[in-house]
C-alpha cells in the first residue's frame, strides 16, 4: 500500500516524516525531489530553458530568481512549469520503490492518484503561523500570505483518508502508532 502524507505550510507534515523515518519508514519528498530534478535532469533543464528563457540556469545551476519572477507572473506560467516537473517526480517516486511520500500540494497537483491513502497533518492557523515565522524569519503577514495561497486545511482534511493533528501539544507518537496499526 502506498501512503501520502499531506499538509499545509507550517503544519509540521516533514517533521511526521521525521518522526516515521526515526521508526524505519523511509518517505520520498516531491519537494527536494523536485529540486533535485530541476538542477539534475538534462530533459528537465531543457524544457524549463525552452519554456523560462536562457536566463533559467547560470553557470549550470537554477536560477531562482528568475524562475519565481517567472513564476508569479501569471497562473499560467506556474501552471506550464508544474506540467513540466510534476510528471517528472511522479515518475521518479514510482521508480524509487518507496511506499511513502511527502507532498505539500498532493491533491493540488495529482500526486494522490499514486497512493491509495492520504494522511493529512494538521494545526490551528496561529500555531502555523509562528511556526513559519520562526523558521523563515518572516512577518505575519507573509505567513498569512503563504498559508492563503494554498488549499484550505479544511478542504485537504475533507479529502484525507487519516489526519494527525500536530498543535503542539496533543501527543504524535500515539497518533502515528494509530495511523500505523491502521494501514497493516
Amino acid at each position: 500500500m502506498k501512503i501520502g502524507i499531506t499538509g499545509g505550510i507550517g503544519s509540521g507534515k516533514s517533521y511526521v516524516c521525521k518522526l516515521l523515518a526515526a521508526r524505519g519508514i523511509v518517505v520520498y519528498d516531491c519537494d527536494a525531489a523536485a529540486k533535485r530534478l530541476m538542477h539534475g535532469s538534462e530533459t528537465l533543464r531543457s524544457r524549463l530553458t525552452a519554456l523560462i528563457g536562457p536566463d533559467t540556469y547560470v553557470d549550470g545551476r537554477l536560477n531562482k530568481a528568475v524562475v519565481t519572477q517567472f513564476l508569479l507572473a501569471s497562473e499560467r506560467n506556474a501552471k506550464a512549469v508544474d506540467a513540466i516537473v510534476h510528471p517528472a517526480v511522479f515518475r521518479d517516486f514510482e521508480e524509487s520503490g518507496l511506499l511513502w511520500m511527502e507532498s505539500a500540494i498532493m491533491f493540488e497537483s495529482g500526486a494522490d492518484r499514486l497512493v491509495d491513502r492520504v494522511v493529512v497533518v494538521t494545526a490551528p492557523e496561529e500555531v502555523r503561523i509562528g511556526r513559519i515565522m520562526q523558521r523563515d524569519g518572516i512577518s505575519r503577514e507573509k505567513a498569512l500570505d503563504w498559508i492563503h495561497k494554498q488549499w484550505s486545511q479544511d478542504e485537504v482534511r475533507r479529502r484525507a483518508d487519516y489526519e494527525i493533528v500536530n498543535d503542539g501539544q496533543t501527543p504524535l507518537e500515539p497518533q502515528i502508532e494509530q495511523l500505523i496499526k491502521n494501514l497493516e
